[in-house]
């Protein structure tokens, strides 16, 4: 290495170009090496030239108009400083120029509208995002307990037939997030501390799975991928004309989830399935006892469970009295234990080796959130899962007390089989 007191060489790169100059020393100053870089490499007066040296800028021009006291006692100081070492060989320094002409054309210049930062792209994101279809309260998922991805189907991934228009992936996307943040399914995540990885949508044409199904006999609806890493919805119907009934969408979601704990259509299965469903139907009753509207309307109306709450509401003249807890648990029951025997019945299963279970849950849960009720404010405050002092009474969360209900059913069932 070259002594702070002795002199060295400076080779200077300039496109392709080098030029030495000798009797460098650590005294030189930047506005010095920049007229020998200047000088030796013939670089006109219009240009603006910045020297490197070991990858750091050592010295540069500043334009006329934007010169400073600063700059002017800055490129008096030394170029190298003291304890800079110098190579035997001599200082490589590497030369860049712009042309001043260019830089007063950019500094002058308005900035182009369409073009946006991260920042303004992340308010405009912000600004621009259309409200929940839950309404601005009810319409989030839990922090930790909840779908992390969404993945729709485009219409290039399955095509579409002559004649038929099929809603936009955008659709199929809102749909997807309409699912995860209703307020009945993110009382069962959170209740049961479920994290999904993906809710995507299946590909209602080219699904290897459900064209196995439908070759065996069934209807596959969906299916969970690796006890929760993913599961896949079918939103369209079969002609791609448009979606499926919702409430069919959100029972399909329900039974897939419930394939996070048992992968086979078993008895466990589907005592978790039912009691899973009642806690759906419960949470969207305690929303409609509340006095919860979302968007104008019931939950329970946007999720179409009305008629499973409240049979016939449709051709039912308006109560002077609304229904109490009880008889809507009732209700729920009912509909539940019907739905479970339709389903049932398909793997030769009776319901009455669940239906205990399920009305054992039912009456647990009511127990539990009948606080939920009495403290409810019209905000929209999520229901469904137990209070901090009813856990704590009973020692044990919903979901321990329902899968262990569900297991003490099945070991009955096998030893009565």
């Amino acid at each position: 290495m070259v002594a702070s007191s002795d002199s060295f060489t400076a080779t200077f790169s300039y496109k392709g170009q080098s030029a030495t100059e000798t009797d460098i020393s650590h005294q030189t100053t930047k506005s010095q090496l920049l007229s020998l870089a200047r000088n030796t490499l013939q670089v006109s007066d219009d240009v603006l030239i910045k020297l490197l040296f070991k990858g750091k800028i050592i010295a540069q021009d500043v334009m006329a108009t934007d010169a400073t006291n600063d700059d002017e006692e800055h490129n008096q100081q030394p170029a190298f400083a003291d304890g800079v070492a110098i190579p035997k060989s001599g200082a490589k320094v590497i030369v860049m120029a712009t042309d001043a002409t260019k830089i007063q054309i950019l500094n002058t210049g308005r900035s182009d509208p369409l073009m946006r930062g991260f920042d303004d792209e992340r308010e405009s994101k912000k600004i621009s995002e259309p409200p929940s279809f839950w309404g601005s309260e009810l319409g989030k998922q839990h922090k930790e307990y909840k779908f992390c991805r969404f993945q729709e189907c485009t219409d290039a991934s399955f095509g579409t037939r002559p004649g038929v228009t099929t809603p936009h992936a955008f659709e199929a996307r809102r749909l997807l997030e309409r699912l995860a943040t209703d307020p009945g399914v993110v009382a069962i995540l959170t209740s049961r501390e479920l994290v999904v990885g993906t809710l995507g949508e299946m590909d209602p044409i080219d699904d290897r799975l459900m064209q196995k199904k439908q070759q065996e006999g069934a209807c596959l609806l969906g299916y969970n991928t690796n006890h929760g890493m993913r599961i896949d919805i079918k939103l369209r119907t079969d002609d791609l004309s448009g979606f499926r009934p919702y409430n069919e969408l959100s029972a399909t979601l329900i039974h897939e989830l419930s394939h996070n704990w048992v992968g086979e259509h078993n008895i466990l299965f589907w005592t978790n399935y039912g009691q899973m469903r009642c806690e759906y139907l419960w949470t969207h009753s305690c929303l409609m006892l509340g006095g919860v509207f979302a968007n104008g309307k019931r939950t329970s109306e946007l999720a179409g469970v009305n008629e499973m709450i409240q049979p016939n509401t449709a051709n039912r003249v308006q109560r002077s009295k609304p229904l109490d807890k009880p008889q809507l648990m009732e209700n729920i029951c009912k509909s539940v234990i019907q739905e479970l025997a339709k389903e049932m019945s398909q793997h030769h299963i009776p319901v009455q080796l669940v239906e205990p279970a399920v009305l054992e849950f039912s009456r647990e849960l009511m127990m539990e959130t009948k606080d939920d009720i009495a403290n409810m404010d019209a905000g929209g405050q999520r229901l469904g899962g137990a209070s901090a002092s009813s856990s704590e009474q009973s020692g044990r969360t919903a979901r321990e007390r329902a899968l262990a209900a569900a297991e003490k059913r099945a070991r009955e069932a096998s030893k009565k089989n």
